[in-house]
Order: C-alpha cells, then sequence, then structure tokens
C-alpha cells in the first residue's frame, strides 16, 4: 500500500495530497473563465522552455489585463475553458516544469485560506 503524502501550509486549516492528481481531470486548469497570472520572469522561463522568443510568447499566448498579464485560455466546451497549455487529451499541463507561480501555489492561495468548502469544490486532493 502507498503512504499518502500530504503537503501543508502555515495558516491553512487544510492538507493536499498531490497523489491525487493522477485521478483529477485537470479541474484546477479548467472552469470557468478567469485569470491566468504571469511575470515577466515567468513569460521569459516559458517561451524558452518552448524554444521561441518573448515576444512570439506575448504575441501568442498572453493578453494583457490592466498593467499585468494572463495567459490566454481556450474554450473546451460550453462554459468551460481551460488554461492554453492544458491539454485535456491527457489531463496534463504541457508547461508543468515552467508553470506560473499562481499554478505552482495552488491550493494555498489566500482566497481559499478559511474557506476549506471553496477549495474542496476545486481540488480532489484537499485533506
Amino acid at each position: 500500500m502507498q503512504e499518502e503524502f500530504l503537503i501543508t501550509k502555515e495558516g491553512y486549516s487544510y492538507s493536499f495530497d498531490p497523489s491525487a492528481c493522477n485521478s483529477c481531470e485537470g479541474a484546477c486548469c479548467t472552469g470557468e473563465s478567469g485569470y491566468i497570472w504571469v511575470k515577466y520572469n515567468e513569460i521569459e522561463s516559458i517561451a524558452n522552455y518552448l524554444n521561441i522568443s518573448v515576444d512570439e510568447f506575448a504575441n501568442n499566448y498572453l493578453k494583457k489585463i490592466g498593467h499585468r498579464y494572463s495567459l490566454i485560455e481556450k474554450v473546451i466546451a460550453a462554459n468551460n475553458y481551460a488554461c492554453i497549455f492544458f491539454d485535456e487529451s491527457i489531463n496534463r499541463c504541457t508547461i508543468y516544469p515552467v508553470r506560473p507561480k499562481q499554478c505552482i501555489t495552488f491550493p494555498f492561495w489566500e482566497q481559499y485560506k478559511n474557506n476549506k468548502d471553496e477549495v474542496k469544490k476545486e481540488c480532489p486532493g484537499i485533506k
């Protein structure tokens, strides 16, 4: 029997079982339309990972929102969106090694800190 490995973060009333990602179908990468914020150093890392220029990356994968940048989304069904880098055929992120901090820190987002029930709706790995 495989031992469960849980990730915790101080100040959060829940823990996260990363092995749940193996059976999840990308709930954190799909759903309602939203923003996937990226900073310039993340843009550079992703562009480098994709072996394209920052300009090409910006033109093809970013949208500007005020003074910030977000990865674009794609429509995968009615009222269901996914990050442009989510491959729904395998339910995996295609840029996982260089994914943005926003993705790395999920499910430990400030908005969920005192709302375990809400994050449980988003993530089957919440314990």
